[in-house]
């Protein structure tokens, strides 16, 4: 009886594994941060908007699978993709070497460049001799901190993370900041080209840093979940090549925002 036992556990768990592999995926959750127009926001009704919003909602069309959206820290998102809370990241993430070794990404999403932001007038410049003494506001856990804390830390600057870009823009505008740093899109959509931000404006250059700042968004998928990340893939490449990726993209950019 006991091997009998054994034997029944043994091809219960087998046919487990197999149904685990075969996953169909008909429902797709992805995480994000409703904090960074035009990427992801929210609408005054509380409706989840934005570019990355669209694609995801077109990469399930495509699949034929039903989209749900996840609301998540971005300082917290890779912990809860990884305890299962949601399926994939869609939020504006950059693919890093870093984030690499922790999880797996799509083909890239989507890609441009991180400013300095600050007061019109300030002479604070994105540069070790040019914000020593000054407070650098950044979304706690991005790319944009993990620069300033390598670059600009060792020179004198202080780096205040916060939980989300809104908290960061906030402090700027009262002058608890003296400058921010962030995607240019975002910020020049989001933040610059709004009644709020009337009174600052880029400073310097692009910040350059492959390494940290990485050549792309994507989206994050954990590395068990290799057949997601095909069918993701797949259909991140027939939205180029039937058209509904520029679609998405003219309704929030007059510029080509996938890069070369």
């Amino acid at each position: 009886m006991k091997r009998i036992s054994a034997a029944l556990i043994v091809a219960l768990f087998a046919a487990s594994a197999t149904g685990v592999q075969a996953k169909t995926w008909s429902t797709i959750r992805f995480g994000v941060d409703a904090s960074y127009p035009p990427y992801e926001s929210k609408a005054p009704d509380g409706q989840l908007v934005g570019f990355d919003i669209d694609l995801g909602n077109e990469i399930c069309q495509h699949l034929h699978a039903k989209c749900v959206w996840v609301e998540q820290d971005f300082d917290s998102m890779i912990p809860a993709l990884k305890a299962r809370k949601f399926d994939a990241i869609l939020s504006t993430m950059s693919k890093t070497a870093a984030r690499e070794q922790q999880i797996a990404f799509s083909t890239k999403v989507a890609h441009s460049p991180d400013r300095m932001v600050a007061r019109k007038g300030a002479t604070i410049l994105p540069t070790p001799e040019g914000v020593k003494g000054k407070r650098i506001g950044v979304e706690q856990g991005s790319i944009q901190e993990t620069y300033a804390r390598a670059h600009w830390e060792p020179a004198g600057a202080t780096i205040v993370p916060y939980q989300n870009q809104d908290l960061v823009y906030a402090d700027l505008i009262s002058g608890r900041l003296d400058a921010s740093v962030q995607d240019q899109v975002h910020a020049n959509l989001g933040f610059l080209n709004t009644p709020r931000g009337k009174d600052f404006a880029f400073v310097g250059t692009a910040l350059d840093d492959p390494k940290i700042l990485g050549n792309g968004t994507a989206i994050g998928m954990r590395k068990d979940d290799a057949d997601l990340q095909e069918k993701i893939d797949q259909a991140l490449a027939d939205m180029h090549k039937d058209g509904t990726y520029d679609k998405v993209a003219r309704k929030y950019f007059d510029f080509d925002i996938y890069g070369k």
